[in-house]
């Protein structure tokens, strides 16, 4: 065996001119070696290969591509000039198969997934028996055989398979490693002609196109195969026009890898869009990564390329071989892919769904809960790191009794679309419509949906629609040119990431991505998509300076395309999933983002059509006021009260996100001052404001127990702050009684979440007591039933702090009190009922006095 797999050949020696004595004549001898083809030789290869030694036509492992083989020897892949030519020429050869002589040997031809997988040993002679009545075949174009044997050719089933010719059936097969090839029918057994480079041909005279297989001999073995090139095109007319128009709601069942039964035959029908591409072959594990027998074709003007391949089915690994315009290959993930290869392979996966769905009362009911009007607290997870090296099965042995005993509605999971680089946390997705192999199949990611589900808990996944990584194996530049990026490079590069921004103007790029949200949406039961870095995608001047951008038609900065995408895709999205909801993470103040996207709003656009935004704008002001020592907090009181300003411009997500616990910023707990009494009295006291502030909640993990370190997605959570081994471990498991308390709470307290987009559903009692660091507010129900929320900031107890509340409450009681000993803190609360005294304070004609514990939110109801 040669050092690496692409170490140069030698041509083989020739023949020996010494005859056996009992041999043939010298004369004979040389006359049979005049008709056969030499046996081809190893191929030539670069010798900085990784060291496989297959013969294909790109080394798999490390894609170096073959040398020129050296000159006067036989290239496996195409004829050199000066090779001679032996065959004989078909326009005068005999009726009869040609002898062939070895090629080299396929690797195992018998392996599971393989088109030709049925194996019979060969014996040490092939017969060439049945063959008689065969003729050659008319040799194919000159620029046909070129193109075909390039994998440049845009109709193969037109040359290849079975054909009515003139005196009979033509079968023209393309098998580059074959011995020989002889037409299998009813009554039929005929070898076909060696045309060379692969190509088995012959006419039959046959009045009409027979149902046959193919029997391919190889050096050890002989394989019955069905002839991929005698199917009818497995895609409809209906998909292709849905495809051309852009409309195809459905993407995911037209283009991809589909495991189907066509004509009869069970198979893969693989289809992928590719305008650009002078050619596409399928390629996997089931060829031995060479595609050089399996071009695809073009079906009219679509850019779609299409071959079902019998035989294959789920499991196998695949891409596609994609020529370039300029004739160059380039190896490709299938970006319809639905599962792939565990990262950093590259390679996609057949599969079928085989996960029998138990959710049906989830399902049932979730269009009956209208969001705005329900309890909408989330518990967001990094699902690698939640608990590490976990699989999804794992995870749902775990996960949704955590989830359900802290009372949360729902979790969000940062993107589990498959992404090459962990570091990303998923944000740099190449395989859109695959959740990520790191913990296990499609399935599997169903199944963990499915428990959560049954858990009464449902599911958000972050979904990235906003750019994609320039990885050479996947969508940038797909087939030689700008396809799903911009083709102004101004603005397909994303000046802050490093990578390329989608063509939201483009009809195909943009069916692909609002197929893709309800993909998620339908085939795994997901609740509601979170759209990350929506900025970005509507200015086109975002993060770039002055001269870096163009104006758009209107001569504004506002993306138009991108703002039709994220119209066209919740209006598709609440259309076809009845209660899903979509999540925006807007950083600006771009109007109307969750209005109707039907009502035109001031700037002259409909709204953007999500249900809910994240209000970044709160979370930076409250974060940063809880930064501040509190004898400074007086002077930022604005920054707890502004957020009331516009609280009812957009509906509402309070986020204390991933973002806001790495890099530098710190964990929740760690950014609040003082010491670690105060610290985690003011992680509790601002959890409480939180919760009772208009607007629903989200919580990233970690930070309901108030770890001290930031989250890092190598390790997770320090979930050994909760062992009772440790010190500290009732600090910790004080807060996270209090997140389950405040949930619980939260679910049957109906003021604090009926009418969270409702101005009447909020009213300040003291919004402007500066001086105390205190900020008490009203929240009512549908019926007007009240909830009464203090917040106190400061380290100090304040007794009989006195506060204006509505006449018609006979009295107010404790139901929530962050300063709790249960949760760490002093246990100063208020025991008996506080009934109100006529003394008329903050505009209200009667007023409670009561204690306010330090650091410590407070929530009162009517008794």
């Amino acid at each position: 065996m040669s050092p690496g797999c692409c170490a140069p050949s030698t041509t083989p020696p020739a023949p020996s001119s010494r005859g056996a004595p009992s041999g043939p004549s010298p004369a004979a001898t040389r006359t049979a070696r005049a008709t056969r083809r030499p046996r081809a030789p190893t191929r030539a290869t670069s010798p900085s290969c990784c060291g496989r030694t297959r013969p294909t036509r790109r080394c798999t492992r490390c894609s170096t591509r073959p040398a020129t083989a050296p000159t006067g020897s036989p290239s496996r892949w195409r004829r050199s000039a000066d090779w001679p030519r032996t065959d004989p020429d078909p326009r005068t050869a005999p009726e009869e198969a040609v002898p062939v002589t070895a090629r080299p040997q396929n690797p195992d031809p018998s392996r599971p997934g393989s088109p030709e997988s049925s194996t019979t040993e060969a014996p040490s002679k092939p017969k060439r028996g049945g063959s008689h009545g065969v003729r050659a075949a008319r040799p194919l174009a000159a620029d046909d055989r070129a193109r075909l044997l390039a994998g440049a050719h845009h109709d193969p089933h037109a040359l290849l398979g079975a054909h009515l010719v003139r005196g009979g059936v033509a079968f023209r097969v393309l098998r580059p490693y074959a011995q020989a090839v002889t037409v299998l029918a009813k009554g039929l057994r005929a070898e076909l002609h060696d045309e060379g480079d692969g190509l088995f041909c012959g006419v039959l005279p046959l009045p009409e196109v027979p149902e046959y297989s193919l029997l391919i001999a190889y050096d050890d073995s002989e394989i019955e195969a069905e002839d991929p090139y005698r199917f009818l095109p497995a895609l409809g007319d209906l998909d292709l026009h849905l495809i051309g128009e852009g409309r195809h709601e459905e993407l995911w069942t037209a283009l991809g890898a589909r495991p189907m039964t066509h004509q009869g035959v069970p198979g893969t029908r693989f289809t992928v869009w590719a305008p650009n591409a002078l050619g596409v072959r399928v390629t996997g594990d089931f060829c031995y990564w060479d595609g050089t027998a399996y071009p695809m074709r073009s079906l009219g003007s679509t850019g779609v390329w299409e071959l079902f391949l019998p035989g294959v089915g789920d499991g196998a690994l695949y891409k596609f071989d994609i020529t370039r315009p300029d004739g160059s290959h380039t190896l490709r993930a299938d970006p319809m892919a639905r599962r792939t290869e565990v990262p950093p392979a590259t390679a996609s996966i057949v599969t079928e769904s085989h996960h029998v769905w138990q959710d049906d009362l989830w399902m049932a009911a979730r269009g009956d809960r209208p969001v705005h009007e329900s309890p909408f607290s989330v518990y967001e997870v990094h699902l690698p790191s939640w608990r590490p090296r976990l699989t999804y099965h794992q995870l749902a042995e775990q996960l949704p009794a955590y989830v359900r005993d802290l009372g949360f509605t729902h979790v969000e999971f940062l993107p589990v679309a498959e992404h090459p680089f962990g570091g990303s946390w998923g944000y740099q997705v190449t395989g859109f419509y695959a959740p990520t192999a790191r913990m296990g199949t499609p399935d599997d990611f169903r199944f963990l949906v499915d428990a959560l589900h049954r858990a009464g808990i449902g599911v958000i996944v972050d979904w990235v629609p906003a750019h994609f990584p320039k990885d050479d194996w996947a969508l940038a530049h797909f087939d030689g040119r700008t396809l799903y990026e911009h083709e102004d490079p101004a603005r397909s590069e994303h000046p802050d990431w490093g990578t390329l921004e989608f063509d939201y103007g483009r009809k195909e790029v943009r069916n692909f991505l609002v197929a893709n949200a309800t993909y998620w949406c339908e085939e795994f039961h997901i609740d509601g998509l979170r759209v990350d870095a929506v900025a970005s995608m509507l200015y086109l001047d975002y993060s770039r300076e002055e001269g870096e951008w163009a104006p758009n038609e209107h001569g504004g900065r506002e993306n138009l395309d991108a703002v039709a995408f994220l119209q066209e895709m919740n209006a598709t999205v609440y259309r076809r999933c009845p209660g899903a909801i979509t999540i925006a993470e807007e950083s600006t103040a771009w109007d109307g983002v969750t209005r109707a996207t039907h009502h035109v709003g001031p700037g002259g656009f409909g709204g953007l059509g999500f249900g809910l935004k994240w209000n970044m704008g709160w979370m930076h002001d409250s974060l940063g006021y809880a930064a501040h020592e509190p004898v400074h907090r007086k002077y930022h009181h604005h920054e707890m009260t502004f957020s009331m300003v516009y609280a009812y411009s957009e509906n509402y997500v309070l986020p204390i996100s991933h973002d806001e616990v790495v890099h530098g910023k710190r964990s929740l707990v760690s950014k609040m001052p003082g010491d670690w009494w105060q610290q985690r009295a003011t992680h509790r006291a601002y959890l409480g404001f939180m919760w009772a502030h208009p607007g629903k909640q989200l919580l990233f993990m970690g930070q309901e127990f108030a770890q001290g370190a930031e989250w890092s997605e190598t390790h997770g959570p320090d979930w050994w702050l909760l062992d009772p081994s440790y010190s500290a471990e009732p600090d910790h498991r004080g807060v996270r009684d209090l997140v389950r308390d405040l949930n619980t709470v939260y679910r049957d307290a109906p003021p604090l979440w009926q009418r969270d987009t409702d101005p009447a559903g909020f009213a300040w009692v003291a919004g402007d007591a500066a001086e105390d660091n205190v900020f008490a507010f009203l929240r009512h129900d549908a019926s007007g039933a009240p909830l009464l929320a203090v917040s106190h900031f400061s380290p100090v107890v304040r007794h009989d702090y006195r506060l204006g509340v509505p006449d018609t409450v006979p009295a107010w009681a404790e139901v929530l009190n962050t300063d709790a000993a249960r949760y760490g803190g002093g246990d100063i609360r208020n025991e008996d009922p506080l009934k109100p005294d006529s003394t008329p304070t903050h505009g209200q004609p009667v007023s409670i006095q009561l204690t306010l514990p330090p650091l410590a939110t407070v929530w009162l109801r009517p008794v």
